[in-house]
């Protein structure tokens, strides 16, 4: 494999950043990307900014997970059409391996079916590669704050997939289940997931508002462990992977009686 050593030039490997300890805990970012000047021009961005480390830069999905398991960095900004892995395998492979390192996916395609199997995937935030350098910036921080972003063009996309597949009750819309999974159905929804009680509606309502654990905690005056366990719960019951299907999933569940 091929990468950019610090002053520009060519050598084997990957790019791995060393720098200088700094007094503040900076957000740590690798940048998985194929197209160099858009790799160099986000490193020389956000590398300008005080609270933000670019630690390394891959130029395919297979060196986006070496990457990330040698540097378990905060963030990954993740390209979808990648060579040798793409962008969709390589972000599940991360977020089953390493769920406190988030992927903000940065890409041209936004085609319906690559926006849902990327969050599917796990993917906490998606921008296209056209988004303001604020916005991107600012995505950065609210994942490093437990918060989950999708632009209003993307989430729209995302939860016409979800209707698309709750109007065929064939197909669970997170994962398909096994037969024997099943013998409750009748217990379940029509979307094949489970009511919810009024406390986990209200959590999952604070979720989609992109309240972190801290926040919901303090709104309805619980402890955090509690409110971690009703995620996890939720997530349960709604067959859902991460917050931000939570988030999307909670404009089309049911309410309970």
């Amino acid at each position: 494999m091929t990468g950019e050593s610090h002053d520009g030039s060519s050598q084997e490997g990957y790019h791995v950043t060393t720098s200088e300890p700094i007094d503040h805990p900076a957000i740590r970012i690798v940048i998985a990307e194929d197209q160099a000047l858009v790799r160099r021009g986000a490193a020389i961005l956000l590398s300008m900014e005080p609270d933000m480390e670019v630690v390394g830069q891959a130029r395919n999905g297979v060196e986006a997970v070496e990457l990330a398991q040698l540097l378990h960095p905060d963030v990954i900004l993740m390209d979808l059409h990648m060579p040798l892995k793409g962008g969709v395998a390589a972000t599940r492979e991360i977020t089953r391996d390493l769920p406190n390192t988030q992927i903000l996916v940065l890409t041209t395609l936004n085609d319906d079916e690559t926006v849902f199997e990327a969050v599917r995937a796990g993917a906490q935030a998606y921008l296209l590669k056209d988004a303001d350098e604020d916005e991107l910036l600012e995505t950065i921080r609210a994942l490093r704050r437990g918060e989950s972003r999708l632009t209003p063009q993307i989430a729209r996309k995302v939860m016409d997939q979800f209707r698309r597949l709750a109007a065929n009750p064939k197909v669970d819309p997170i994962r398909e289940r096994p037969a024997s999974e099943d013998s409750n159905a009748a217990q379940k929804s029509a979307f094949g997931t489970e009511p919810l009680n009024d406390k986990e509606e209200k959590i999952l309502q604070l979720i989609s508002e992109s309240m972190t654990n801290r926040q919901i905690a303090n709104t309805l005056f619980l402890a955090e462990g509690t409110v971690k366990n009703y995620v996890s719960r939720i997530m349960e019951k709604l067959h859902a992977n991460t917050r931000t299907e939570l988030a999307l999933l909670s404009v089309r569940q049911p309410k309970s009686d």
